[in-house]
């Protein structure tokens, strides 16, 4: 069953035509010659695309609009008109619209949109339901991707979580290693049972022993009761060893003994007991040059490094930076209670331009700030941080322009004046030639104040 579209013109030979050439591509098509004849076909008939002209008699395109996007919310709407300005389309789309035909158009410009809007819907559709799953595997901290390289590493933290085998995350700090860690336990066997975290560099080294293998009571001055550990708190579930690279080397003998027996034996008792433990370690130091160098076992980085997961750093995935903005962006939108619901583009620009050497950890921070000190419902480039907007390389040359932002700017503005002067003034054929949508188009010259 093809889509179904449904055509709201009150010019009829054009309903004739679109009716024509869309039932010939496979779509189920049908008309109304107003708005109100729209809203109740939309109540008799499921709806999946609406090519609503923008002047009608009665009710125009633009009061329609908000009642399609608020009674058809999975739909996609594409405005028409032969009179309206960039503003009055650009004011559409951002009232719901997903774009606008400039009539006179071919059938193929129409075509095309309709081409656009199914892939983009293919494309939300599957990021709600990879979500929805990635929220049901790791509970409260969704992994957020669409880079290539994280998704392949999802499909190997998949097949690694049925296995009881030592893992390895490696990657800088920030980057989302724990995540990582909860979701190899949360597909694993062990999902019910308990997942323990410990940072290894958080906790004197005189205290990690007792924290991780536990002691009897009177083991040493100050234990006035026994202690489990945490191996035996995980028995049955998973232990997630963090900063592993600063287990002191008394404890990395002990440590691998554990993993090697699957016993520990607790301070100041003589018997081991037998634990069922799964272990994670991660760490963002380079084991392999600390092995070289003596400061860690190299007999216990084998061990632990059966699988090993690297995460990416953002800036080598830098396509995951607006989702990743849009998570935070709903999460503190919620959390504290703020109207923020969007951000400018040209802050996002700056975004996902940014190193940031804090990673994931450092974005989201910077999320949160910016929706904090946002004064309406948008993101602007004001409300980020000095060292996110501000170009490092024109400020450390301290003369000439060398930003590549402005470059770029200002070979669009002039790449889209020739593509104007081509095609006198047509909007449409000017954004074929440039290669971009019609509504980019729009927005750009908006943006760049032409005309």
């Amino acid at each position: 069953m093809g889509e179904r579209v449904l055509i709201v013109d009150d010019d009829a030979p054009l309903r004739e035509s679109l009716e024509l050439v869309l039932a010939a591509e496979g779509y189920e098509v049908s008309s109304a010659p107003d708005a109100e004849s729209a809203l109740a076909r939309i109540e008799q008939i499921p709806v999946d695309v609406v090519l609503c002209d923008l002047r009608m008699p009665g009710m125009d395109g633009m009061e329609l609009l908000p009642q399609l996007v608020r009674r058809l919310p999975g739909a996609t709407v594409l405005l028409m008109s032969a009179y309206g300005t960039e503003d009055l389309a650009i004011e559409a789309m951002q009232r719901g619209a997903y774009d606008y035909l400039a009539k006179p158009f071919q059938p193929s410009e129409v075509l095309l949109a309709l081409r656009k809007a199914r892939e983009r819907e293919r494309l939300r559709r599957a990021n709600q339901l990879l979500q929805r799953e990635v929220q049901r595997v790791v509970g409260e901290r969704p992994i957020v991707a669409a880079s290539q390289t994280m998704i392949e590493l999802l499909e190997l933290v998949e097949r690694a979580a049925e296995f009881k085998t030592t893992v390895l995350l490696t990657g800088e700090s920030g980057t989302g290693k724990e995540v990582l860690a909860r979701a190899v336990h949360a597909q694993s066997g062990r999902r019910n049972e308990a997942f323990v975290a410990v940072n290894c560099g958080a906790i004197p080294e005189t205290l990690l022993e007792s924290e991780l293998f536990g002691h009897a009571k009177g083991a040493f001055t100050g234990a006035d009761r026994a202690r489990r550990g945490l191996f035996v708190e995980a028995d049955g579930g998973t232990l997630f060893l963090d900063e592993i690279g600063e287990l002191p080397s008394p404890l990395q003998v002990k440590l691998l003994r554990a993993l090697q027996e699957e016993e520990v034996r607790p301070v100041g008792e003589s018997k081991p007991r037998s634990v069922d433990v799964r272990v994670l370690a991660a760490t963002a130091r380079d084991l392999e040059a600390d092995v070289a160098e003596g400061r860690f076992r190299e007999d216990l980085f084998y061990r632990l490094n059966v699988i090993r997961l690297h995460v990416p750093a953002l800036r080598e995935r830098r396509e995951d930076v607006p989702l990743l903005v849009d998570h935070f962006l709903a999460h503190f939108r919620e959390a504290l209670g703020r109207p923020v619901r969007r951000i400018d583009d040209d802050a996002l620009e700056r975004l996902v331009a940014y190193a940031w050497p804090g990673n994931v950890r450092e974005l989201e921070n910077v999320i949160e700030r910016a929706v904090i000190l946002a004064a309406g419902e948008r993101i602007t480039l004001s409300e980020l941080p000095t060292n996110v907007v501000s170009p490092r390389a024109a400020d450390a040359q301290g003369g000439g322009d060398l930003s590549l932002k402005r470059a770029r700017r200002a070979l669009e503005a002039d790449l889209i004046r020739k593509a104007l002067d081509a095609t006198d003034g047509n909007r449409t054929h000017a954004a074929r030639l440039l290669e971009i949508s019609h509504r980019a188009l729009l927005y750009k010259i908006k943006e760049y104040g032409l005309r």
